[in-house]
């Protein structure tokens, strides 16, 4: 199938490592200049030559805070004087702190708010004269599968990612005639470099080996295993492709059946 992604030009936040640099590797394949950033340098570095050396495509690094506003502005200005056009956004920035709900100040809620929606806010804002330019684009946020069915500990997160899908299903209804369209990916349970962390930890509190917390999680799953972000980058691809035309304001999860919710 041709995808026609061949010389659209994408913007992938967080994307020095994990589901990010998944979708970014996955959007070169298909043909696509990419822009990439991360708050680290050296890994973000790493990541565009290992992008460039697997695809052979142009690939811009950006140093870039996502919870930053002037950050997001230098990054989607710089992707557009690099490339001469914008044509995919992709929303994606590292999960919240745990933690039950009497543990975050008002502090811990402004940084997860900056993070996880504000974020996708101003890239969205910043990246919005672009895509109506060359006559439409995709928006495509990666949240979580907590917003279909909120996870214990994790009371930022189930908050602040709902936003999200709020602001995409009515940015859908209002972009729709510019032909821009917007959508969410929920990743269930993935090997990134977060969930194994999340793991550790467990095992440390719970006096357990990780190996043991792990298999728990892959017995959670009705498909048996955990994704990875090649799972999660797929959907994306798809989603950013022509064949995708008619796809906006859905909220997919790519979880192995993990949810329980229907919808």
């Amino acid at each position: 199938m041709d995808l026609g992604l061949k010389g659209k030009v994408a913007l992938i936040g967080g994307a020095s490592r994990g589901i990010g640099k998944a979708v970014a590797m996955g959007l070169a394949r298909e043909g696509c200049l990419v822009a990439i950033c991360a708050r680290n340098e050296q890994p973000l570095r790493e990541a565009a030559d290992e992008i460039r050396r697997a695809t052979g495509v142009d690939v811009l690094a950006i140093a870039c805070d996502m919870a930053r506003a002037e950050d997001i502005e230098r990054f989607v200005a710089g992707t557009v004087e690099r490339f001469g056009r914008l044509d995919i956004v992709v929303n994606n920035a590292g999960g919240p702190p745990l933690g039950a709900f009497e543990r975050h100040s008002d502090e811990a809620w402004q940084a997860a708010l900056d993070q996880n929606f504000l974020s996708a806010v101003r890239t969205i804002r910043a990246a919005l004269p672009h895509l109506r330019k060359q006559g439409g684009g995709r928006i495509i946020n990666i949240t979580s599968y907590a917003v279909k069915q909120p996870l214990d500990g994790l009371i930022l997160s189930n908050s602040v990612r709902l936003a999200v899908v709020g602001l995409a299903k009515t940015l859908s209804r209002e972009l729709g005639p510019d032909n821009i369209l917007v959508n969410n990916v929920c990743p269930g349970p993935t090997l990134t470099d977060r969930m194994q962390s999340l793991m550790r930890s467990r095992a440390e509190n719970e006096g357990r080996s990780f190996e043991e917390v792990a298999a728990e999680e892959n017995k959670r799953i009705p498909l048996g295993h955990m994704g990875t972000a090649d799972d999660v980058a797929a959907l994306v691809v798809f989603l950013a492709s022509e064949p995708a035309r008619q796809i906006t304001g859905t909220t997919i999860q790519v979880d192995g059946g993990a949810t329980g919710a229907v919808f």
